[in-house]
């Protein structure tokens, strides 16, 4: 009975206590794990990207818009303000429903108009009035025709609607010849950086899971018994399964008996 009264309460309440200094010294010993962990991971995003993901073109036309007051025989500061907060206007009818039903029926895609204004981006470079068109499609050539169809719809699209005085090309889409996406270097670095997290995150569930006791310390800490003596394994002498280390619970259950 008096062996069941100095079992350390902490035992009966299950808590869980974590050294710090231990768990480093367990993830540094662990240390090649964990970056073989992250290689491999690397190398499965590696493989996955060339295999499973198909790579997509981008094809990129700009056209500059140019409106003056009606009236006006010469560009004045008024028609640059007025060109520069029309560009917003000018986006979204890149992506307008006649605009892309045009491209589709000249092209004869075989794809919705929402399909179509989902591989398009439209910008604008900071403080200029060029408009700024992006074609991706798993097709380089393909790319190229939707973005100079875009280009040449929209353009009529801003003279009827916009009244503006002209739409002069800056660049013809160009004819990609590496892909836009995805990036192999990125999905390698993201999966290398999984890969190192999961084991780290493993190495660490089981030290919290460990609860078998190692040490006479252990003994001390989790039992609240005094270790009068400690019988020492000879190096290199293999370890029996009746020798290893009971959990702490089992340990309290034996000493309950």
């Amino acid at each position: 009975m008096s062996q069941n009264t100095t079992m350390n309460p902490e035992i009966d309440n299950d808590e869980i206590t974590i050294d710090l200094t231990e768990l480093f010294m367990i993830l540094w010993r662990r240390l090649h794990l964990i970056i073989l962990a992250g290689i491999a991971m690397a190398m499965v995003a590696f493989i996955g990207t060339k295999l499973f993901i198909t790579p997509m073109y981008t094809s990129v036309t700009k056209v500059y818009v140019l409106s003056k007051e009606e009236g006006s025989t010469s560009l004045t500061y008024s028609d640059v303000q007025t060109g520069t907060s029309l560009t917003k206007d000018y986006m979204e009818l890149v992506k307008s429903r006649p605009v892309l039903e045009q491209v589709i029926a000249i092209l004869n895609l075989d794809m919705k108009a929402e399909d179509l204004a989902g591989t398009i981006t439209v910008d604008t470079p900071q403080d200029t009035r060029i408009l700024r068109i992006s074609v991706e499609n798993e097709d380089p050539k393909k790319a190229k025709e939707i973005a100079d169809a875009i280009r040449e719809a929209v353009s009529i699209q801003i003279k009827e609607i916009m009244n503006a005085d002209s739409v002069n090309i800056v660049e013809e889409g160009n004819l990609p010849t590496d892909p836009s996406s995805p990036s192999t270097l990125k999905n390698m670095m993201i999966g290398g950086i999984l890969g190192v997290i999961l084991a780290i995150g493993i190495i660490v569930l089981i030290y919290i899971l460990d609860d078998t006791i190692k040490t006479p310390d252990d003994v001390e800490h989790y039992l609240g018994l005094n270790v009068l003596t400690s019988i020492p394994i000879q190096e290199g002498m293999k370890k029996s399964k009746k020798t290893k280390g009971l959990s702490t619970r089992q340990y309290t259950k034996n000493m309950k008996r």
